[in-house]
């Protein structure tokens, strides 16, 4: 499979390599953009919500800083785009078997082989950070995991140099912060739509008492969710109204 077109002026990315920190995010989030931290480990890596994501050494743990010019919604769909990065990257390596699990993690059969955080620190830059099970054992430290980690080493064989993927990651991530840049985040839809493999869900809003039941249609350009109620009414969530998403039966 080939590498990623880069648009024309394709940022210069800084590296940062690091030991051990508390967080690669944390890091980042002093830094400008066009700048990515990697980490051997992290001792407070962290999902949604501050929920504790295990950063043992022998996984990819890598911050972004993407810049973030123009109309503030226009970067709603980032978090989702990271998703869209993140496949299509090991896409280019020859990982087969992905989906995408609401809103950003990407699952192999039952495994997690990688989630995605995105935070603010400045109204300028958004930190995408990404970690990735490449040849890490966190089932060794927090024994519930176990058979719920998918690991690149054991995926395919060879395995690409931890280097080859960051430096292709980041690639990515580069692309799809220009298609949301220059307008074109809708390019990205008919392959990030095809990931999800979502079908009947339970959707909990802030603003609802109740769960909404429906059919998941997918997301549009702006990352707002598109729902098909039980009743055969079409509805659209913005991201931050989706607090959870269950799939069902």
């Amino acid at each position: 499979m080939s590498a990623p077109a880069l648009p024309e002026t394709a940022p210069a990315w800084r590296i940062l390599q690091l030991d051990v920190v508390s967080s690669t995010n944390d890091v980042a989030g002093k830094l400008p953009g066009w700048n990515a931290v990697v980490a051997r480990s992290q001792l407070q890596g962290r999902g949604r919500y501050r929920r504790s994501w295990v950063s043992d050494e022998g996984g990819v743990w890598l911050s972004a800083v993407l810049p973030t010019p123009g109309d503030p919604e226009a970067w709603s769909i980032l978090p989702l785009a990271a998703g869209w990065a993140l496949r299509e990257t090991m896409d280019t390596f020859g990982v087969t078997g992905m989906r995408l699990r609401w809103p950003n993690d990407l699952m192999v059969e039952r495994g997690k082989l990688a989630g995605i955080l995105v935070e603010r620190y400045s109204a300028e830059t958004a930190v995408v950070g990404i970690g990735i099970n490449y040849d890490n054992s966190p089932e060794a430290v927090q024994p519930d995991l176990a058979g719920q980690v998918a690991r690149l080493r054991d995926l395919i064989d060879p395995t690409p140099a931890r280097e080859t993927v960051v430096v292709q990651l980041l690639a990515h991530l580069a692309i799809a912060q220009n298609h949301i840049a220059s307008g074109r985040a809708s390019e990205m839809l008919p392959a990030l739509n095809a990931a999800w493999k979502i079908g009947r869900v339970a959707v909990a809003t802030p603003s609802s008492e109740r769960q909404i039941v429906g059919m998941f249609l997918g997301v549009d350009e702006r990352g707002r969710l598109l729902l098909e109620t039980e009743n055969g009414a079409r509805i659209c969530l913005p991201p931050n109204e989706v607090e959870i998403l269950r799939e069902l039966p």
